[in-house]
């Protein structure tokens, strides 16, 4: 099984990207592979809303020039899906919005190819509006007929500069429980069985 990763963040290996290895180091534990996508660097332009990926029915975004088409195949591959974003704004990134915009239209569009895959929304803040960032991710899974996991509280946690994040013990004992969750439901959905730690 695996699980893939994309970081909203325009900078790679930050809070955001910490939080996201914080829920693959549960999963990693438990035999599943992971694999994490940063989306810093990598152009990701916006919805046209042109449709063309209804009407042509090939799993692919007309924009064919950016990274967009590529990470759509590695979405459908993958047995369960983490989405990370930075607050920007009391939201989540823009190079994130333009991802889920495009990428949840071609899924939804071809058949609902994500349906019933395991998911999960991480966000990094470092004052407030968290709360709409992960509603922004959670809305996406939710629209495209995923099933969400859960933790023990909602999926944030708190800090400025890079590694900050770890030092919000609360937002890191979530991470792990979101890692556990996860893990459980995916082996539970391929006739497996966790123990219930």
């Amino acid at each position: 099984m695996k699980v893939l990763g994309i970081n909203g963040s325009a900078r790679k290996d930050g809070n955001t990207a910490i939080l996201i290895k914080e829920v693959f180091r549960e999963l990693n534990s438990e035999g599943i592979e992971t694999e994490l996508y940063q989306l810093a660097g990598a152009e990701i332009r916006h919805c046209m809303a042109c449709r063309a990926c209804r009407e042509n029915q090939d799993r692919k975004c007309i924009i064919g020039e950016d990274a967009l088409n590529s990470l759509i195949e590695k979405m459908i591959d993958a047995d369960g899906i983490i989405l990370g974003s930075p607050t920007y704004f009391a939201n989540i990134s823009s190079g994130m919005k333009a991802f889920i915009d495009r990428a949840g239209l071609v899924a939804m569009g071809n058949g609902y190819l994500l349906r019933r895959k395991p998911a999960a929304a991480v966000v990094a803040v470092r004052r407030g509006g968290g709360m709409d960032a992960f509603n922004a991710l959670n809305h996406f899974f939710l629209a495209n007929q995923m099933i969400v996991a859960g933790s023990s509280y909602w999926n944030i946690a708190w800090g400025g500069k890079p590694g900050d994040v770890l030092s919000d013990e609360e937002g890191i004992r979530t991470m792990k429980n979101l890692g556990i969750n996860m893990a459980w439901l995916l082996k539970s959905l391929n006739g497996q069985t966790l123990e219930r730690r």
